[in-house]
């Protein structure tokens, strides 16, 4: 099969390279950097932005099917820089797979989409689209998210979304190595009363999930027009599991707190003086941050097991193990 994978470059989508190569297949990469790792697995690359349709078009040509991962992530910054990325740009994919007759499209969304600001215990898909959105990011993934599913079966194009939840492991450029440099300059608090449950997922098994339904998508239409949580059987407590990250980067729990209500003023605070001061970057506190952290966000796996066999690859203590040699 000929694979195209946008954002192959990057933490997760360089994984799903990886194991599209594992399981011989040809592949392409769309992206705006030239990554040293692609060279090494023999893949095409083509420069572009997905803002480009022309581009986009000629990446989908000649294509079995397409992995769409590139978003632009965050917390903080203009609806324009998410928009025209997360939704315009996804829906140019969408257009380019009709055009030139891809038959299959997995979307890389989130949680996030139905994030409406309470905690979700074990929550399944029929969660809704929120209303109100807290940040930019969640919103343009919930509207990309909608444009692949309502594409489904048009033009003979088979769509799915998966939606990893804290996908953490080895490379990881973001989460973890901003995690460990606030701990080791002091300024890590822990969010809430400390007993909040989430779902995360290893790099691997996310990766490993956007292969499993692309089979599946291959000779069934079961998954197919629908999205699926991706994380890990179990929940973990999230401060237990910051810990024991820290614990494996030798250094010290968390041991400073700070309530949720706090949290919740000091993040509505900060986006106001962000927003009219014009401040560069982004705060280090807001609304969504605090709700994050403080909440219990852990998701059912049940849908993606039924419908395409999901099946996690790499054990969490397996996955402790390989990324201590990166930390």
């Amino acid at each position: 099969m000929r694979m195209l994978v946008t954002g192959g470059g990057g933490f997760l989508g360089l994984y799903i390279v990886e194991q599209l190569r594992g399981n011989g297949h040809d592949v392409r990469v769309f992206c705006r950097s030239n990554y040293p790792a692609l060279k090494q697995l023999d893949v095409e690359v083509l420069n572009g932005d997905l803002s480009d349709f022309a581009a986009v078009s000629g990446a989908c040509a000649n294509i079995d099917a397409v992995f769409h991962v590139a978003a632009v992530p965050g917390i903080w910054g203009p609806w324009e820089r998410y928009h025209s990325t997360n939704t315009v740009g996804t829906q140019n994919v969408v257009a380019a797979c009709q055009q030139q007759n891809v038959q299959r499209l997995i979307y890389t969304s989130s949680p996030s989409v139905v994030f409406d600001g309470h905690d979700h215990i074990d929550a399944d898909e029929s969660l809704p689209y929120p209303t109100n959105w807290l940040c930019h990011y969640p919103h343009s993934k919930a509207l990309g998210e909608q444009a692949v599913l309502a594409a489904n079966d048009v033009n003979g194009l088979r769509t799915t979304s998966l939606r990893p939840h804290l996908i953490w492991g080895r490379r990881d450029n973001h989460l973890i190595p901003r995690l460990i440099a606030k701990a080791k300059s002091g300024r890590l608090r822990r969010v809430g009363d400390g007993t909040n449950v989430v779902s995360v997922v290893n790099v691997e098994n996310a990766a490993a999930a956007h292969i499993q339904v692309e089979e599946s998508l291959r000779n069934s239409t079961a998954a197919a027009g629908k999205p699926y949580f991706i994380n890990e059987p179990d929940a973990v407590n999230l401060w237990q599991w910051i810990d024991q990250l820290l614990t494996l980067a030798n250094l010290p729990p968390v041991k400073k707190s700070i309530s949720y209500a706090a949290a919740h003023r000091i993040g509505s605070t900060m986006e106001a003086a962000w927003k009219w001061l014009r401040l560069s970057g982004e705060p280090p506190m807001t609304r969504f941050v605090a709700a994050q952290l403080a909440g219990s966000h852990s998701y059912s796996i049940n849908a993606a097991i039924r419908d395409f066999g999901f099946t996690p690859i790499v054990s969490m203590e397996e996955g402790l193990k390989r990324l201590q040699r990166d930390l």
